[in-house]
């Protein structure tokens, strides 16, 4: 939630007037960051009853479309943090939910509103990179770097809260801090890092719906996860393929993606791009370059609120949050099989 408020903070007017969270101390931090405004709640549908005009969603996974449905459903305007939703089933809820009323949903797919990813696109729907067949993706962090969080106060936490729709366990500081790692709350890392590279696939490539999945993943890190920490997934559109690799014991390179053209091949990531022609001397050399300076959270809430003034169609409107969720809850159907999968399954 920190990092959509301080992009909020620099995208326009806005009031933090109400807070919900089942963690004492996260309450805390938001209304002294309202300079005291806004009123604390544990049960975030006493939010929804304010007179207030949006809600920031960025709970676990697994309270994303409940919480989305019911703030649609009391008329708030909703920014939705990915992945969109945390089951394949929650697609057609939430999408019914959106579609069905006149509330805005930005779902937090924020390279959409991402002024260099606007441009990559343009130029691989404008045939800049030749025909396309492959696009490579890929994100490396490293969860041993930092330290150990810091310590949970289980007074100050509802549990039973927190854990909402999810089976009764035990309390776990690693499962509440690292919830996207069990299947419980989270996806690993097919729904909290490929979910936005394949979101950018998709729009570039016009093309949402994989016709099958493989992947394989690990255990070699983090025993104690669900989720593999280790991750190879190959995923197949009509045309074209999308490859996927990470770990999470090792942050070199980062994330980005590569889209691989017969006539050039282009590498994006978040500080932005270079075209990179066959047969060009100097092929390390881009021909093209676009550079990133400013956050694209920042300008994907500003475009959230003023869709919320406009009532125009946000950037990131529901069927992109869902379909990029889509891909990575496929792609971890078939890990948790035999390890690849046909779309739609039989």
């Amino acid at each position: 939630m920190g990092d959509l408020l301080n992009a909020a903070d620099k995208a326009g007017l806005y009031q933090i007037v109400a807070v919900s969270d089942v963690y004492g101390p996260r309450r805390d931090a938001v209304k002294e960051r309202s300079k005291g405004i806004a009123t604390t709640h544990v049960d975030y549908r006493e939010v929804l009853q304010q007179q207030i005009d949006a809600i920031l969603i960025a709970s676990p996974d697994h309270w994303h479309v409940r919480m989305a449905v019911d703030a649609l459903a009391a008329g708030k305007d909703v920014y939705l943090e990915k992945p969109v939703t945390h089951t394949l089933e929650e697609g057609a809820t939430l999408t019914r939910a959106v579609r069905s009323g006149k509330q805005i949903l930005q779902c937090g797919m924020q390279q959409r509103s991402w002024s260099h990813f606007r441009d990559a696109v343009e130029l691989i729907q404008g045939g800049s990179l030749g025909r396309v067949p492959q696009v490579r993706t890929y994100w490396w962090q490293n969860y041993r770097a930092g330290g150990a969080p810091k310590a949970v106060d289980t007074q100050a936490l509802d549990w039973k809260q927190w854990l909402g729709g999810a089976p009764e366990q035990a309390f776990s500081e690693e499962k509440f801090y690292r919830w996207r790692w069990f299947w419980n709350f989270g996806g690993g890392a097919m729904t909290d890092l490929f979910t936005h590279w394949i979101d950018v696939a998709h729009w570039a490539m016009k093309s949402d719906q994989p016709r099958e999945a493989q992947m394989l993943g690990d255990k070699y890190i983090f025993e104690q996860w669900d989720c593999p920490d280790t991750v190879q997934a190959a995923l197949r559109y009509p045309g074209f393929d999308v490859v996927y690799e990470g770990m999470m014991a090792s942050s070199i390179d980062d994330g980005g993606l590569e889209f691989r053209g017969t006539e050039a091949t282009m590498k994006l990531n978040r500080n932005g791009f270079g075209v990179y022609h066959e047969g060009v001397l100097g092929r390390e050399n881009p021909v093209l370059r676009a550079d990133s300076f400013r956050d694209g959270t920042i300008d994907h809430m500003q475009n959230f609120f003023e869709c919320i003034k406009s009532r125009k169609e946000p950037n990131a409107p529901v069927e992109t949050g869902v379909a990029a969720a889509r891909a990575g809850q496929i792609a971890n159907l078939a890990y948790r099989g035999n390890g690849q999968i046909a779309w739609p399954a039989k």
